[in-house]
């Protein structure tokens, strides 16, 4: 709800505050008043764009504020919450513009950029001119409405979850298919490489051993040759070399009683001794186990020459990298069997999704549809009643090729001006006027059923009287039970429902010509209303015309 509008320095306003009612206020005013620098000021801080003409002293700057009441609003509390703005039950937007032409918007004294504004601006006001078509044209719009009256707003939220999850499932599933496609494409060399691999039998430091006997193999009678003159000069030579060192411990030993210090020398000579006669005896094990086979040169080389080539191949130089490819080659291939699990997985959620997407679908286009008939007929009544006896107005609804964000219906509002039986979508046929009038009858029967932001009307009632201007009145009333309505007027049938009347009037102070408004008190409406009817000095009978027009 707008409390509060201050305006300052906008064009020939130098400064005014208006204290709005939260039912229906009232803006009457001769033409040229300036009743349509108000709606300039309040598109500021709706997030319109300006520039330094607005300034009414080019020196100063243009202040536009604007105080709202946001009792119990999820949207905009949501909407403060996730830009990081305090969030307040009052709302005080403010748009000041320099004399260089920038300028600046605040939320609460929180500087924010015009989309943050204009984003804002929906949830609070719904400012509707007479040639403002665009919302009303909007494909949203249109469904909003009809799933207002339909009684599908939970219906389509629970749509929606499943929905998006729906689309997600099926953007998952596009991708591990694409992923399958192009592993598919590698699958047949990944397994050709791994089965080379996979057959060789590589084991772990194979080539590297392998090496090393060939080298053994190749060199095998001067090893057994030198193994044996080793093995000779230590055991079995005329003095061999652990039998000296057996004489000269014994020797040694019989010292200690002479020397503290020979005792453990004699110990290590012993140990020496020993420690040759170990190695003698695994080097005749050796020298026992070397053997030339030119067979097994053969198997050796043969093995190698395999190792050597798949080393050159895969570019590596290591038994242990050979392996390594071979393993992950193996999880290439595993991973590429999985896919296809994950495929089958993600096909069954996705079809199980698509149809409780169907079926949810279905039941919303159903009430859609039930909703089709009541609606056009009571739009086409009440347009009867605002001044439009001859248009028809009718609602088309077909089907989506696909599922789309609110199901699988494409609405349209179609219009007839003239019984013509031609019906056209709204942004075709539909006059301003026109537009403005059914936007007011489609507005009044659902604003008991969508939470709608404050309302305004810019002069939607141009080109009707009598007993047209009395019904939008009675119509604008009604909505004002539950929202706060504001309209700019001509018409005295509309003005004397208002629960608020304000006069915008010009006046001159310090020799300049200003813009200016009043809260009207119940004569001064009298007056201003019998005056609207007759002229600048009314009659004595559209004065009573005035007192029973408010009367009622």
């Amino acid at each position: 709800m707008l409390q509060k509008l201050h305006i300052q320095n906008y064009a020939i306003i130098n400064e005014l505050d208006i204290d709005f009612s939260d039912k229906l206020n009232i803006i009457t005013g001769e033409t040229g008043a300036g009743k349509s620098i108000l709606m300039g000021a309040l598109s500021l801080i709706l997030g319109d764009r300006a520039d330094s003409t607005v300034l009414q002293q080019k020196e100063k700057k243009a202040v536009v504020e604007g105080s709202f009441k946001a009792r119990n609003n999820k949207a905009i509390r949501e909407f403060l919450k996730e830009n990081d703005l305090d969030t307040e039950e009052d709302l005080m937007i403010r748009r000041e513009i320099g004399a260089n032409g920038k300028s600046r918007a605040f939320i609460n004294d929180t500087p924010v950029n015009l989309n943050q504004l204009k984003a804002l601006s929906t949830l609070l006001v719904d400012l509707h001119q007479q040639f403002d078509t665009q919302e009303l044209s909007s494909s949203y719009f249109q469904q909003e409405v009809l799933d207002a009256l339909a009684g599908n707003a939970e219906l389509v939220i629970q749509y929606q979850q499943i929905f998006q999850q729906y689309k997600k499932t099926k953007k998952d599933l596009a991708e591990l298919q694409a992923e399958q496609l192009a592993a598919n494409a590698a699958l047949d060399y990944n397994k050709f490489l791994f089965d080379e691999l996979e057959e060789a039998g590589l084991k772990e430091n194979e080539l590297e051993e392998l090496d090393a006997e060939l080298k053994l193999l190749s060199n095998a009678e001067n090893v057994k040759q030198e193994l044996a003159g080793i093995c000779y000069g230590l055991q079995e030579s005329e003095e061999p070399i652990v039998s000296q060192l057996k004489s000269l411990y014994q020797k040694l030993h019989a010292l200690d009683q002479y020397h503290t210090g020979i005792a453990d020398l004699a110990k290590r000579l012993q140990s020496t001794q020993l420690e040759l006669t170990d190695i003698a005896e695994e080097l005749e094990q050796i020298n026992n186990n070397v053997h030339y086979s030119a067979e097994r040169i053969q198997l050796v080389n043969d093995r190698i020459s395999m190792g050597y080539k798949l080393q050159k191949k895969h570019h590596v130089t290591t038994t242990g990298e050979l392996l390594a490819l071979r393993d992950e080659l193996q999880v290439k291939l595993n991973e590429i069997f999985n896919i296809s699990e994950a495929i089958q997985l993600k096909e069954k959620q996705t079809a199980a999704l698509r149809l409780q997407c169907d079926q949810a679908a279905k039941i919303i286009s159903d009430n859609r549809i039930k909703t089709i008939d009541p609606f056009k007929g009571n739009i086409n009544h009440l347009l009867a009643e605002v001044g439009m006896p001859n248009a028809r107005f009718m609602v088309s609804v077909d089907p989506l090729d696909n599922l789309g964000e609110f199901g699988v219906d494409k609405i349209e509002f179609l219009f007839d001006a003239n019984k013509s039986n031609r019906f056209e979508p709204l942004r075709k046929v539909a006059s301003g006027g026109e537009l403005s009038r059914l936007m007011l009858c489609i507005k009044s029967l659902v604003a008991k059923k969508l939470q709608l932001p404050t309302l305004i009307f810019d002069e939607i009632d141009t080109g009707i009287s009598g007993e047209a201007a009395k019904q939008v009145g009675h119509i604008m009333k009604e909505l004002s039970s539950s929202h706060q309505v504001i309209s700019i007027t001509h018409q005295p049938q509309i003005a004397a429902r208002a629960n608020a009347h304000y006069f915008v009037y010009k006046a001159i102070e310090k020799d300049k010509i200003v813009t200016s408004i009043r809260l009207l008190n119940n004569e001064e409406r009298i007056t201003t209303i019998a005056q609207m009817m007759s002229g600048e000095k009314p009659t004595a009978a559209a004065l009573q015309n005035a007192r029973e027009m408010l009367g009622n």
